[in-house]
């Protein structure tokens, strides 16, 4: 009976223990949250200040340097604000000015024109920011001054400016993740594929890399089309499989970077029962097993009951501990996008349907302008 009582005790408090600890970091979390949009205002503010005069001529050269050490004698050990940082609040405000335009409460009106003097502090501008419904205004107040000046150095499109913000909010990135995010231009690369990585994969930045990994469609013009259509689905998907793996290394270079070929009908086994995953590659980029199963026809939803099947005997019994949970693309001939996106969020392995092409689909237009085959061969 004591054992009992002992067992529910610890139970008690551990279950006391884990909400407790859960509500302090909440409200740690939540805390500096606030902060961060505080300084973000603030940096705002100053921003606009500092433009408002310098762009109007109120103030000569090395004003701001004289501010910055003005700042650092009378309130030593402030940090952050060197003339250097000055500017890029400058920068910060212009970049973003449109935020604020028309929707400014100010405490006190800024200096006029007219005037040629420092305005006090507390007559700084205290911004409130009204933006189109589409603008991630939770996401613009969420990440760091660092992440926000690195996105407006490197990235000059505003549509492609409210992604990256979007990404280093969601994914928590650090600022040289962010900043090899941008080089890699994710905001091209990321494809229309439906699937459910951010869904399925825990870690929000291996679901971006993921997503930005494949695309919805892919052009297979190696595949011997003679051969295909013969009204036999099961015969179809086997020459298109052996014609992937006959020229794999162009498979690969369509499919994207990164990938090495581990093998066809590569073979499964659970409780006496075999399986064969059509195509299976790893990625390094991903550090995962990538299964492609290949269906010549329209996409049909008991084949992500199967690609599932795959992937969690994969990840069971053939994926390494310091890898990253295996992914599944079926690869079909044709698919209803939006459909596929419905249902797809059911699932809880790594998934997206793709569709390809071969020459036999290309639009009689497009084909003209490609030479010959025999020519291209020729310079091959």
């Amino acid at each position: 009976m004591d054992q009992t009582n002992n067992i529910n005790t610890t139970k008690e408090l551990t279950d006391a223990v884990e909400s407790i600890k859960r509500a302090i970091l909440q409200s740690q979390q939540r805390a500096l949250g606030l902060i961060n949009q505080e300084q973000l205002a603030l940096y705002y503010s100053i921003g606009q200040f500092i433009s408002t005069n310098t762009r109007n001529k109120n103030w000569g050269k090395g004003f701001i340097e004289a501010i910055s050490e003005q700042l650092r004698k009378e309130l030593p050990g402030l940090r952050g604000f060197s003339a250097p940082s000055l500017r890029k609040m400058r920068t910060f405000y212009e970049e973003w000015k449109m935020l604020s335009d028309n929707s400014f409460v100010q405490t006190n009106e800024l200096a006029t024109k007219q005037q040629n003097l420092f305005v006090r502090t507390n007559e700084l501008p205290i911004p409130q920011f009204k933006i189109n419904s589409d603008f991630p205004i939770t996401a613009f107040l969420n990440i760091g001054f660092t992440h926000h000046y690195l996105i407006l150095s490197k990235v000059k499109d505003t549509e492609q400016r409210k992604f990256y913000i979007q990404f280093a909010a969601d994914t928590k990135a650090k600022v040289e993740d962010l900043e090899r995010t941008i080089e890699d231009d994710l905001y091209s690369h990321q494809g229309k594929l439906p699937n459910n990585f951010t869904k399925s994969i825990p870690d929000k930045l291996q679901a971006y890399r993921t997503i930005s990994m494949f695309k919805d469609e892919y052009l297979l013009d190696f595949i011997n089309t003679e051969e295909l259509f013969i009204r036999d689905q099961d015969k179809d998907e086997r020459i298109i499989e052996q014609s992937i793996i006959q020229n794999v290394k162009e498979f690969i270079m369509t499919f994207g970077k990164d990938f090495t070929f581990v093998g066809n009908q590569y073979h499964l086994e659970k409780y006496g029962i075999e399986l064969f995953p059509d195509l299976l590659f790893f990625n390094r980029e991903l550090a995962a097993l990538v299964c492609v199963e290949l269906k010549d026809g329209p996409f049909k939803t008991n084949y992500l009951g199967q690609l599932a099947a795959y992937l969690r005997i994969l990840d069971d019994e053939v994926r390494k501990p310091n890898e990253n949970p295996s992914i599944g693309i079926i690869l079909c001939k044709s698919a209803n996008k939006k459909f596929v996106e419905y249902v797809i969020q059911d699932y809880d392995k790594p998934m997206g349907v793709a569709t390809y092409k071969t020459t036999a689909d290309m639009d009689e237009r497009l084909k003209k302008l490609l030479p010959p085959v025999e020519e291209l061969e020729k310079l091959l």
